[in-house]
Protein backbone atom coordinates (compact mmCIF):
# COMPACT_ATOMS: atom_id res chain seq x y z
CA UNK A 1 0.00 0.00 0.00
CA UNK A 2 1.85 2.94 -0.88
CA UNK A 3 1.41 6.23 1.04
CA UNK A 4 -1.17 7.77 -0.70
CA UNK A 5 -3.26 4.83 -0.73
CA UNK A 6 -3.29 4.53 3.18
CA UNK A 7 -3.54 8.34 3.49
CA UNK A 8 -7.43 7.71 1.47
CA UNK A 9 -8.33 5.20 3.38
CA UNK A 10 -7.51 6.19 7.20
CA UNK A 11 -7.60 10.19 6.35
CA UNK A 12 -4.97 12.94 7.98
CA UNK A 13 -7.10 12.74 11.37
CA UNK A 14 -6.21 8.86 11.84
CA UNK A 15 -2.84 9.03 10.15
CA UNK A 16 -1.85 11.79 13.18
CA UNK A 17 -3.39 10.07 15.76
CA UNK A 18 -0.88 7.35 14.88
CA UNK A 19 2.11 8.78 14.95
CA UNK A 20 1.20 10.72 18.40
CA UNK A 21 0.80 7.53 19.89
CA UNK A 22 4.48 5.82 18.02
CA UNK A 23 5.96 8.80 19.27
CA UNK A 24 4.73 8.15 22.64
CA UNK A 25 5.79 4.92 23.24
CA UNK A 26 8.70 3.94 25.16
CA UNK A 27 11.98 2.33 23.14
CA UNK A 28 11.97 -1.37 22.55
CA UNK A 29 14.27 -3.33 24.90
CA UNK A 30 17.46 -4.76 24.53
CA UNK A 31 15.89 -8.06 24.55
CA UNK A 32 12.99 -7.31 22.41
CA UNK A 33 15.09 -6.23 20.07
CA UNK A 34 17.58 -9.01 20.15
CA UNK A 35 14.25 -11.45 19.68
CA UNK A 36 13.28 -9.43 16.43
CA UNK A 37 16.11 -9.45 15.28
CA UNK A 38 16.47 -13.01 12.82
CA UNK A 39 12.86 -12.12 12.20
CA UNK A 40 14.08 -8.53 10.70
CA UNK A 41 17.22 -9.70 9.27
CA UNK A 42 16.06 -12.89 7.46
CA UNK A 43 12.38 -11.71 6.12
CA UNK A 44 10.76 -14.93 4.73
CA UNK A 45 12.70 -17.19 5.63
CA UNK A 46 12.22 -19.51 8.74
CA UNK A 47 13.39 -18.08 11.93
CA UNK A 48 16.32 -19.68 13.72
CA UNK A 49 15.85 -21.84 16.82
CA UNK A 50 16.24 -19.28 19.99
CA UNK A 51 17.07 -21.05 23.11
CA UNK A 52 14.48 -21.04 25.66
CA UNK A 53 14.27 -18.03 27.81
CA UNK A 54 15.15 -19.02 31.72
Amino acid sequence: MTPEERRALLGDDVIEHIRQLVAAAPPPDAELVAALRPIFTNPGNPVPEQPAAA
